[in-house]
C-alpha cells in the first residue's frame, strides 16, 4: 500500500492538506482514529458555534420587547440544544466524507504511528495492524484539552471542552477556569441558558492575548450579562467528594472557596505528539511542539508536521494554510512562508472579538510612533438599529509610513469583518487608503473606515 502522500489526522489541517495534495495530482491516503473533520469540526469550532447560535436566539426571545415584540411564553430544551449542535457536527463530518470521495482520497480508519523508512503503522478498532508507505508523510494530529496537576479532569464534575458540549443536563452553576476563547465562549453559552457562571483567570485581564481596551470592554460585557469574573486568581485545588465541586481559589485578597455543580477547565491545549512514533523515527520536538522549518519539514527527510503540533497559533485556519503551503512546496510550486504576524484571531462570545496584528502596547514596545483610531458602535446606525451597540473598532497605524499595524474589534458580527484588515495588511494598505475606500452605509463594517479616519483626525460621526 504505497502512496505519494499520507496524512496522519483529518482535522482542518489534515483533510484540507489531503484535498490540496489530491488536486496537485498526488495519490493520497488519510489516517483518522475517530471522526473525519477532527476536533474542530466534531468537538470544537463548528458544534460550539451551533450552541452559541441557540444561546443568541434564546437571548433574542428574552429581549423581544426591546424590538417592539411580545413573546408571552418561551423556554429552552437543553438536550435539544445539545442535539442540534451534534447534528450540525455530524452533517459537516459527512460533508468531509463526500470531499474525500470526490477527491479520490483513501480514508484509513485507525490509530496511526509513523515509522522509520517513510512508513505509517495503522491499528484499527479490532486491533488489526497494517503498514502503509509513502514518499511524504504529513503529521497533523492536533491537540486536546490540557490537564493541570491541580485540576485533574474526571469527565463528570471537572470537565474539558468535549464534555462541556454534551452534558446530559444543564448545571445550575459552573466555574470556568481560563478566559481564553474556549473558556469565555462556554461561559457565555451556559450563562445565556441560565447557569450561574464564575470565570477564574490567572492573568490581570480576561481574554489576555487581546488589546487591553478590548479586554476591559469584554470584562464589562461579561459582568453586565451576570457572569462573575475573578482575575489575578488561580484555582489551587478542587474537592469533588460532595455533590458538586469545591474550588479553592487564590486571589490577591487571600483564598476563597467557590462551590458549583461543574468546573470547566479551559486552561489551554496539549499537543497530540505522544505515542505516534516520533521518537522511533528521530523527529525533533521541543516544549510540546514538533520542530519544523518554514515549509513544515521536520529534521527527518520525508516527514512533515502542521497545525497545533507545531509552533504558531493553534487555530483551524492556520492549520489549513500550513497544510496547503506544505504540499504546494512538495509539488515544487513557488510558495511564500506564512506570515504569522497577520493571522486573525476570533472569539465567538457575545460580544464577539476579532483581531489581527499588533496591540497598542506591543506596537509601542516595538518602538513605533503610532496613530490610534477608535470608533464606538454606539455611533453606528446599523449597530443601533440592530440593538447591538456595545463595542468598538480600534486601529493602529505607523505614524511615519501609514502601515496598518493592528486592528482590534469587539461587537456584534466582528468576526465576519476582520478579513478586511487581514487582506489590507497583506497588500500593505495605508490608513489613508482605507479612509478613501468607500464603505457601504449602514453597515457594521463602515466602523473600520471611521476608526481609520479617527486615527487621522478626519472622523465624521463622533
Amino acid at each position: 500500500m504505497k502512496y505519494d502522500i499520507i496524512v496522519l489526522g483529518s482535522g482542518p489541517g489534515g483533510y484540507v492538506t489531503a484535498i490540496r495534495a489530491s488536486q496537485l495530482g498526488f495519490k493520497v491516503a488519510i489516517v483518522e482514529k475517530e471522526n473525519l473533520g477532527g476536533i474542530c469540526l466534531n468537538w470544537g469550532c463548528i458544534p460550539t458555534k451551533a450552541l452559541l447560535k441557540s444561546a443568541q436566539v434564546f437571548d433574542y426571545l428574552k429581549h423581544a420587547s426591546d424590538y417592539g415584540l411580545t413573546v408571552k411564553e418561551f423556554d429552552k430544551d437543553f438536550s435539544a440544544v445539545v442535539q442540534r449542535s451534534r447534528s450540525v457536527a455530524d452533517g459537516m463530518s459527512k460533508g468531509v466524507q463526500f470531499l474525500m470521495k470526490k477527491n479520490k482520497i483513501e480514508v484509513i480508519n485507525g490509530y496511526g504511528k509513523v515509522k522509520p523508512g517513510k512508513k505509517v503503522e495503522v491499528t484499527d478498532a479490532d486491533g488489526k495492524v497494517s503498514e502503509l508507505s509513502a514518499d511524504h508523510i504529513i503529521i497533523a494530529t492536533g491537540a486536546r484539552s490540557r490537564e493541570l496537576p491541580n485540576l485533574p479532569q474526571d469527565g463528570k464534575k471537572v470537565i474539558g471542552y468535549r464534555q462541556a458540549m454534551v452534558l446530559p443536563e444543564q448545571p445550575k452553576s459552573m466555574i470556568v477556569v481560563g478566559s481564553g476563547a474556549i473558556g469565555v465562549e462556554f461561559a457565555h453559552f451556559y450563562n445565556s441558558m441560565g447557569t450561574k457562571v464564575t470565570i477564574v483567570e490567572f492573568m490581570p485581564t480576561v481574554v489576555p492575548v487581546e488589546d487591553e481596551d478590548v479586554s476591559k470592554q469584554f470584562e464589562r460585557s461579561l459582568k453586565k450579562a451576570g457572569i462573575d469574573v475573578m482575575t489575578n486568581s488561580s484555582v489551587e485545588k478542587v474537592d469533588t467528594s460532595g455533590n458538586g465541586v469545591k474550588a479553592t481559589v487564590k486571589t490577591a485578597k487571600g483564598e476563597e472557596i467557590l462551590e458549583a455543580d461543574i468546573l470547566l477547565s479551559a486552561v489551554g491545549i496539549k499537543s497530540n505528539i505522544e505515542n505516534i512514533g516520533l521518537e522511533e523515527v528521530g523527529i525533533a520536538t521541543d516544549r510540546d511542539k514538533v520542530l519544523v522549518n518554514k515549509y513544515y519539514q521536520t529534521n527527518i527527510p520525508g516527514y512533515y508536521a502542521i497545525g497545533d503540533i507545531v509552533p504558531g497559533q493553534a487555530l483551524a485556519h492556520v492549520a489549513s494554510a500550513e497544510g496547503i503551503l506544505c504540499v504546494e512546496k512538495i509539488a515544487g510550486l513557488h510558495v511564500e512562508p506564512l506570515d504569522y504576524g497577520n493571522i486573525p484571531g476570533c472569539t465567538y462570545a457575545t460580544p464577539e472579538i476579532a483581531s489581527v496584528g499588533l496591540t497598542e502596547k506591543a506596537a509601542k514596545e516595538k518602538g513605533y510612533e503610532i496613530k490610534v483610531g477608535k470608533f464606538p458602535f454606539s455611533a453606528s446606525g446599523k449597530a443601533k438599529a440592530s440593538g447591538a451597540s456595545d463595542g468598538f473598532v480600534k486601529v493602529i497605524f505607523d505614524a511615519k509610513y501609514g502601515e496598518w499595524l493592528g486592528c482590534h474589534m469587539i461587537g456584534a458580527g466582528v468576526t465576519d469583518m476582520i478579513a478586511e484588515a487581514v487582506v489590507a495588511r497583506r497588500l500593505e494598505t495605508t490608513g489613508h487608503e482605507i479612509i478613501k475606500s468607500v464603505h457601504p452605509h449602514p453597515t457594521m463594517s463602515e466602523a473600520i473606515m471611521e476608526a481609520a479616519a479617527a486615527a487621522y483626525d478626519e472622523v465624521i460621526h463622533i
